[in-house]
């Protein structure tokens, strides 16, 4: 016998549902000018993030876009700013400092490696 899910509870665990709901269009146009702002700043910032971390440019275009899409979907916060940042490339550059001379190739593999199980400690903690 399985749950079934209410309304509600799909609401909790993908807040866009809620807020869209509510959504006024004349907000759009100033959204959209936001959102050109923040690519306008995102793209040149996370390729640098990229290779500050000693990954490709392109990965750090990926590394920006998919949080945020993920937190338009699941965020509550509506001020909260979401992607890479300069500590954590620095970081990551330095945990696998001494791993790059073992295969050029594998690298970004082990950052994603790193990423990976950074985020599932951080789940299992809460």
């Amino acid at each position: 016998m399985g749950a079934k899910m209410s309304t509600s509870d799909l609401r909790r665990f993908i807040p866009a549902l809620e807020w869209s709901a509510r959504y006024r269009q004349e907000d759009l146009p100033a959204d959209i000018l936001a959102g050109v702002i923040v690519a306008i700043m995102l793209v040149p910032q996370a390729m640098a993030y990229a290779l500050l971390a000693g990954l490709p440019p392109e990965i750090g275009l990926y590394a920006s876009i998919l949080p945020l899409i993920a937190y338009a979907a699941f965020g509550t916060s509506r001020t909260l700013a979401v992607g890479p940042v300069a500590i954590v490339s620095l970081m990551v550059a330095s945990a696998l400092q001494g791993l790059e001379s073992v295969n050029e190739d594998a690298y970004p593999m082990m950052a994603l490696l790193l990423a990976l199980m950074s985020a599932s400690n951080k789940a299992i903690m809460g």
